[in-house]
This record gives C-alpha cells, structure tokens and sequence, in this order.
C-alpha cells in the first residue's frame, strides 16, 4: 500500500516551466563533466594501444591508430612487475586494514565523554597537522633512529594513518549517540566488546570512506619508496617500479639518439600511457563495491562538523 501511494504521489506531482527547465540545466552540466573526466582516460588507454610513431606524427587520438601492444610487453616483460603487484596488494589490504582498525579506535576514544585526555589529545594531533619539521629531520628519523633504511615498514607505517583521517573519523563518531555506549556499560559490556559489537557496524560509512582513502594512499606510493629503498632491495612498490620502467625507457631513447638510431619504434609515450593504465585499472575496481557508503559517509561527515 505504501508503495501504491508513493507512486500515486508522484504521478501527481507536476513539474513547472521552471523546474524543468532547472532540471534539464542540471543534467546538462552533470553529462559535461561525466564526459570530462572520462574522456581523458580512454585517450590514455587508445594512446597505449597506438605505435609510438604514430604518436610522434599525429599525437593521440579517441581511437588507437597502428594498434600494437608494444608498449604493455615492454612493461610487463619479467617477472619484477608481477612481484611489485603482488607487495602493493598485500601492504595495500594490510595497511588498510591497520589503519582502519587505529583509526576507528582513536576516533572513538576521542569521543568518550568519560575519557579525561580527549581534548589535550584531539588537540595535539590537529596541531601536528598544521606543522611539519620538513624533510631532512623525516629522514633522519626513519634511517638513524628507527633505523628502516630499505626496510618495507618505512613505507609501510607513515600511511597507516594521518592526523586528517583521525579527524575525520571523530567527526563520524559524533553521529552515534553517546547512549548507545552507555547502554552497554549497564549491560556489563568491556570496552572493546562495546566497541566491536555496538560501535564498528553502525561506522560503515566511515569504514568505507576512510578505508578508500587508504587503500588510494598506499596504492599510489612512490614517494617513501624512492627516499628510503635503494637500488639493495630488489622488489618496490608497483608506482615506485613503473617510474624506473619510464626513465629507463626514456635513457634508451636518449641513448639511441645520441647515437643517431631510428627512433620512431622506441615506445616512451605508449609507455608512459601503459603506466597509467596499469596504475589505476585495478584500483579503479574498487570503487563501485564502496560506492554506496562512500557517499554516505561524505554527507554524515559534512553535516556533523
């Protein structure tokens, strides 16, 4: 019945001259954009496919042109580019995983009404947002006091997570009523079972928003791996790899044309697409699975300032 009357109510509904003409305006504006972010990435993905030549003698097109795969075995020749793959997807899920569980935890705790420290904490880590000692003291602190010079936890553990995430995240927490977590302690409940069983599965929204951001962050490191692993360690992170795939590329052709070799047929550009595809394809898949809460946890997160 409740659906009947919905239907009813919206069949009555007429729109005005105005309202139309508002909508229209509306879906107009959201196609443009739709085509202006898609449009860049299948000129990236039909660049990767077109000879580099080609390229050179018409640049990029909609539709690959001399369609070759040149580009993707050059990149994906060996087996290092499948060893990266496979280190960015385990610190990718694990580091995501930590550093939901930190996260979560702290932007609750920093919400407990009964917690003593919240405000001098929650205030320390917004001023360390503010403030940074710059790069020299960073790396000094990572290679001479912890000492994890070409050692994966120097990139692992700075993304694990960030002063803004923890603020974020404080912020999801203040849409769940206080009660809920006195309920619990009536009912005998520890913390962290209140934590666990109440708190966590009413943060789906947020799990997901923070947890894209990230899975993004680690996903897209090269950074870290570039300032603290040296040539000694054999596997890096997939960005950090695909980078030293471009510059050797580009030291190829370098190198070719200083000694006057034919360079129509050394693919650096469709390299350089190749990458970008190789990139972003798998991390974009992730998206439509968390779609949903991500949006949700926008709102939640903007209306509760």
């Amino acid at each position: 019945m409740a659906k009947n009357n919905e239907r009813e109510t919206k069949q009555h509904i007429k729109l005005g001259a105005s309202d139309k003409l508002i909508r229209g305006f509306g879906y107009v504006m959201i196609t443009i954009y739709c085509i202006a972010c898609v449009l860049p990435f299948v000129m990236i993905l039909s660049t990767s496919f077109t000879s580099e030549s080609y390229i050179r003698r018409h640049g990029v097109t909609l539709i690959p042109k001399e369609f070759t795969t040149v580009a993707y075995k050059a990149v994906l020749q060996g087996s290092m580019i499948w060893k990266s793959y496979a280190l960015t997807i385990v610190m990718t899920v694990c580091g995501t995983f930590l550093g939901l569980m930190i996260i979560a935890m702290t932007g609750y705790a920093l919400q407990r009404k009964d917690y003593p420290f919240r405000n001098a904490i929650s205030f320390y880590i917004y001023f360390t947002s503010l403030f940074s000692a710059g790069l020299v003291p960073y790396y000094l602190l990572m290679t001479q006091t912890y000492h994890l010079k070409n050692n994966y936890l120097a990139v692992f553990l700075p993304l694990l997570m960030n002063s803004w995430l923890i603020i974020m995240m404080k912020n999801f927490v203040k849409s769940i009523p206080y009660e809920i977590t006195e309920s619990g302690k009536i009912d005998g409940a520890g913390d962290m079972n209140i934590f666990v069983s109440l708190i966590l599965p009413m943060l789906k929204p947020a799990l997901a928003t923070i947890g894209l951001f990230l899975a993004l962050g680690y996903w897209n490191e090269w950074y870290n791996s570039s300032i603290f692993l040296s040539a000694k360690v054999e596997v890096k992170p997939l960005q950090y790899t695909l980078y030293e795939v471009v510059n050797k590329a580009a030291s190829l052709r370098n190198s070719m044309a200083a000694q006057y070799v034919a360079l129509d047929d050394t693919p650096t550009e469709s390299i350089k697409m190749a990458n970008a595809i190789l990139a972003t394809g798998p991390i974009i898949m992730v998206y439509p699975f968390v779609q949903k809460y991500f949006i949700g946890g926008i709102t939640v997160g903007s209306v509760k300032g």
